[in-house]
């Protein structure tokens, strides 16, 4: 899959994309949305608690995006809609990243940053393919379900880059660990070494920050370098259960220089 022409973010596609970002990170932002809730981000700068601000912060997204007045909704479809807000999707993405909550949130990424997916329920090698256009059947579906997604997952990210500094100060990237079943099926940019490689990633995917638990999910285990700006979720950001358990971080994909662990 080639590179979008355009994005939303300071930043090129090819730039996001590129394995060079990840070695010289620079802040990534999705244009307009923190000047457009800038009563939200003077309210989180000026409140020194972790659990308050993420409290604020899902007090903000209710109260923007009506999440609370679903039951005042007089079709199931209106209710439906309002339902179906950004904590179901990425709970619905903690179940299965192919699932149409997947789709949703992989096409966040690609109408964000220009970076478009390389495989949603089959490996995906050119927006003419089936493959993708079953993707954006997907999309629809997910979409059509619920009010104002994106805005919400605009929302969210800013949130997660806000957060990230005050979690990791002084870092611009934190080492994360991946574990699959099939490496081989990655494309292989260039082979560094016997370990070692530039392998592109799909659009989203997800890390952890627990090497032993990465074992879980694959024979095999890359270790990488992922740039604070493109962490597009991560478990505790939120209170409640959502990526829970795994210590799990939504990562945006592209290039990426990884490590097999032996």
């Amino acid at each position: 899959m080639k590179y979008g022409s355009f994005n939303f973010c300071n930043l090129p596609p090819w730039a996001i994309a590129s394995y060079h970002f990840n070695e010289n990170p620079q802040p990534l932002q999705v244009q307009g949305v923190r000047e457009s809730n800038r009563f939200l981000f003077d309210r989180l700068a000026s409140t020194a608690s972790r659990e308050e601000r993420a409290l604020l912060f899902n007090d903000y997204m209710s109260v923007k995006f009506h999440l609370h007045h679903w039951q005042e909704q007089a079709t199931d479809s209106a209710r439906m809609s309002i339902r179906n807000c950004y904590l179901r999707f990425l709970k619905g993405w903690k179940i299965d990243s192919n699932s149409v909550a997947g789709a949703v949130l992989k096409h966040w990424v690609e109408s964000r940053t220009g970076i478009s997916p390389t495989f949603h329920r089959a490996r995906i090698d050119d927006i003419n393919s089936e493959a993708y256009f079953n993707y954006t059947v997907d999309v629809m579906k997910g979409s059509a379900q619920t009010s104002a997604i994106q805005s919400q997952l605009d929302l969210l990210f800013e949130f997660v880059q806000f957060e990230l500094p005050r979690k990791y100060p002084g870092l611009k990237a934190i080492t994360l660990y991946r574990g699959t079943h099939d490496a081989e099926e990655y494309d292989v940019l260039k082979s560094l070494n016997k370990r070692e490689q530039i392998v592109r990633m799909n659009n989203l995917v997800s890390f952890t920050s627990d090497a032993e638990r990465a074992w879980e999910f694959g024979r095999t285990v890359w270790k990488t370098s992922v740039p604070l700006a493109k962490i597009f979720f991560y478990n505790d950001l939120l209170p409640g259960n959502v990526l829970k358990g795994e210590d799990e971080y939504m990562i945006i994909g592209g290039e990426y220089h990884v490590q097999r662990i032996i």
